[in-house]
Formats: structure tokens, C-alpha cells, sequence
């Protein structure tokens, strides 16, 4: 395995246009930043569910595993209970993660495991050509429904904070927010978790997304506030093409990891 080597030699295959493509140039970014000050790549783990964010997995050059579907956050589990000192990465979409997934993803926010989960979020389970998921808008139209979903989105910030998650996060899938964010993340010792808005050019279009984006930072959102998190989560309504979209660090705070829990021997 060449060490300085991030991506693979495999041809991409998400379809043009997908936001995926700046989720896999942020995240190669990172690591070979990571690597020129010094970290190998055994040093890291990237885990993978099923689904169009899965084939992240053949494009980086990197040790892990792609597991089955909704079990990423226990095979991260795995890794660090045998291996603390890794680096471990886990990638799901919003099917993935809050669907067959859901109470994986709870647990493991409870747990504090030590490692960073992203969410690619379009709201809809495009690899099998755009059926509704838990976070699909009222009124969306597809083959396998074509009276619209009638039942409500979740919210998955507020879920996620109400679990426990130690470092809860959005991005928009941009570049530079998932380079960013992943410095953020690997700074924090314990959970994080982090959703990435993208929509799917296919599937799921653009909702005027960027237009209703704003930064957590810019309106000194305290983001040890636990009640104040909960109150930027709620302004973002999943099936609203209008409600204003908060965007950075919604909370985090310190507690001690499962792995440090679970290895304590007193």
C-alpha cells in the first residue's frame, strides 16, 4: 500500500453532477493533509454502508471496511474497542444511517464511541432510484409512491442531540465545508456526528438550499448550549422549501468515550 497515495485508480461512477464527487475531494483533502504532517495510513479506518455514498469506499486508498447496510456504526464500534488509537471514519446516507440504521445510530451517540460519522443526506435512496427515507418531504412523488409521502420527516440533529451525541454538526456538501469540518471533528475526542445536505441531481434536486443557508458562527450560536442547539435544529423543517437551513457546529461538549469506559478496569 503506498502510503502517500489517498485515491484509488477506479473509475467514479456516481452520476455526473453528484455531490458526492466534493464529499470524496474534501475527505481526500483532509487525509493528505494528515499524511504530509506525519500520520500514516494505517493510522486511519473509513467504514461504509450501502447505498451511492457507499462507492466512497472504492475510491479512497485507505484500510477499512464496507459493511452491510445500516451496520456502519457498529463496525466502527469494532474497530476502535480493537484498536483505540485508530482514526476511524464512517460513511452512510440518509437511508443508510436512519432507516435500516436508525437504532444503531442512536446507540452509538449514547455510547460516545471515538469516531466521526457522516451523513450523506438527500433525502431520498437514490442507489435504488429515489424511493422516500425518513427525511423525504410531505408531498414527495415517486414510483413506489405516487400519492406523495404523507407521513412527517425526521428531524435527525434534534434526534441525535436527545441521544447524546457529544459533537453534532451540518455542512452543505461543498469542498472546503467537509475539509473544514473533519479538522473540527477529529479535534474532538468522542461522537461525532455529521450531516452533509446534498442534493441528488437525479433524484432529489436542489430545494433552494443555498439560498437559505446561514452560519452558526456568524450569529455566535454557544454551541455548549444543549437547549440552543435543539432551537437552530428545529429551524431547518425537512419538507419546507423556504425555512432558513443553520449550517456548523450545533453542539458539542466533553464526556469520556465508551472505549475509555469500556477499558477502565476499576
Amino acid at each position: 500500500m503506498d502510503n502517500k497515495k489517498v485515491r484509488t485508480d477506479a473509475t467514479i461512477t456516481w452520476c455526473p453532477g453528484c455531490f458526492n464527487f466534493q464529499v470524496l475531494a474534501g475527505m481526500q483533502q483532509f487525509l493528505e493533509e494528515e499524511i504530509r504532517k506525519g500520520k500514516k495510513k494505517e493510522d486511519f479506518a473509513i467504514v461504509a454502508g450501502i447505498g451511492c455514498h457507499a462507492k466512497i469506499f472504492d475510491y479512497l486508498d485507505m484500510p477499512g471496511i464496507n459493511t452491510l447496510h445500516g451496520r456502519v456504526p457498529p463496525t466502527c464500534l469494532g474497530m476502535k474497542l480493537a484498536n483505540p488509537s485508530l482514526n476511524v471514519f464512517g460513511f452512510s446516507g440518509d437511508g443508510d444511517a436512519y432507516a435500516e440504521g436508525l437504532e444503531h445510530t442512536i446507540s452509538i451517540a449514547r455510547y460516545n464511541v471515538n469516531f466521526k460519522y457522516l451523513i450523506h443526506n438527500n433525502q431520498v435512496f437514490a442507489l435504488t432510484l429515489g424511493e422516500p427515507s425518513p427525511v423525504t418531504e410531505l408531498g414527495f412523488k415517486d414510483t413506489t409512491i405516487p400519492f406523495g409521502v404523507k407521513v412527517p420527516p425526521m428531524n435527525p440533529i434534534n434526534l441525535l442531540l436527545a441521544a447524546g451525541a457529544t459533537f453534532v454538526a451540518r455542512i452543505f456538501a461543498e469542498v472546503s465545508q467537509v475539509k473544514e469540518i473533519l479538522k473540527e471533528a477529529t479535534k474532538h475526542k468522542g461522537f461525532a456526528f455529521i450531516e452533509i445536505i446534498q442534493p441528488c441531481p437525479v433524484f432529489h434536486q436542489d430545494a433552494g438550499y443555498k439560498e437559505r443557508f446561514y452560519d452558526l458562527k456568524q450569529v455566535r450560536h454557544d454551541k455548549t448550549n444543549l437547549k440552543a442547539a435543539m432551537e437552530r435544529a428545529e429551524e431547518f423543517d425537512y419538507s419546507s422549501k423556504s425555512s432558513k437551513i443553520p449550517l456548523g457546529i450545533f453542539y458539542q461538549v466533553s464526556r469520556p468515550t465508551f472505549e475509555e469506559l469500556k477499558l477502565n478496569k476499576k
